[in-house]
């Protein structure tokens, strides 16, 4: 294979990938993702040693050693395009040679899980629940930039949610991507299952209106409506279907969990949901 020219992969000075600004050695086999790089503090905080703290834009790492287990916690900041960046450079640092600017002949395989926040739609999640998205829904088009998106989306799912919906023809085509089973089965006990909707912003593309109407006014009553076998729409957040499903094609195991801090259905919110997210990273991370 040809090695991949500098434009498309840019690697810094220092030797690092270019937005994380982080080393191959220096990233871990089990990713925490978290969206507020103020988060990284906290999840760190748990660890018996840190190697180091790197800090570049939104992109905060912390790689660290927990109860024996090597770590790195990563703030991605917040949407898919930004999802974009983290898995593609993650996936670089662990499967290309830097030197020769080839993909690896031994593929390395990360664990990566996204510990975040979200509203629920559905009256019966209550606010500090635990949704682990077994199905996240994207409705940014991410991952309809790449070859091979059939393979790891729910073809029948899509459709029949598109026809459900109404689905406007200029939105970009929902996909449904599945999490790794065995994060799944590894978190299964402390959490509801969830098929979320991963939504492109925070007002018009999750329901809420402000100053300007929206396109869908049924939107999110649709999404609460929607049944496909025994699956339903159970809540909002931003950055899993891109995690999911770029993560699957590229031979990576990921999944998100999210704490509910607002019902959508009942106009409930908790904005004091920090020990409610403690709670959730110390579950995590004995997982992990």
């Amino acid at each position: 294979m040809n090695s991949i020219a500098p434009s498309e992969l840019i690697i810094n000075g220092d030797g690092s990938v270019f937005h994380l600004h982080i080393k191959p050695e220096e990233l871990a086999d089990t990713v925490i993702l978290v969206g507020d790089p103020g988060r990284v503090e906290l999840v760190s905080s748990y660890f018996d040693s840190k190697e180091f703290t790197r800090s570049s834009r939104e992109f905060v790492t912390v790689t660290g050693n927990y109860k024996g287990k090597r770590i790195t916690v990563l703030s991605t900041g917040i949407g898919t395009d930004n999802i974009d960046i983290v898995v593609n450079e993650l996936d670089a640092l662990a499967n290309i040679d830097f030197k020769t600017r080839k993909p690896k002949e031994k593929h390395r395989r990360l664990k990566l899980l996204r510990i975040g926040t979200s509203g629920a739609i559905q009256a019966d999640i209550p606010i500090g629940s635990f949704v682990l998205s077994h199905i996240s829904v994207g409705c940014d088009g991410l991952l309809n930039w790449y070859a091979g998106r059939d393979r790891v989306t729910i073809a029948d799912m899509e459709k029949a949610f598109v026809l459900h919906t109404g689905w406007l023809p200029e939105l970009p085509a929902p996909y449904f991507a599945p999490a790794s089973k065995s994060i799944i089965d590894s978190m299964s006990d402390f959490t509801l299952p969830g098929v979320t909707i991963s939504a492109s912003g925070f007002y018009a593309p999750q329901g809420r209106v402000l100053r300007l109407p929206l396109a869908m006014p049924d939107m999110v009553s649709k999404f609460e409506s929607f049944r496909f076998k025994n699956h339903r729409i159970t809540n909002f957040e931003m950055e899993g279907s891109a995690i999911a499903g770029l993560a699957t094609l590229l031979g990576h195991d990921a999944a998100t969990v999210c704490c509910i801090i607002a019902n959508r259905y009942l106009h409930e919110s908790q904005p004091d949901y920090k020990p409610f997210i403690k709670r959730l990273i110390e579950l995590s991370l004995e997982r992990l």
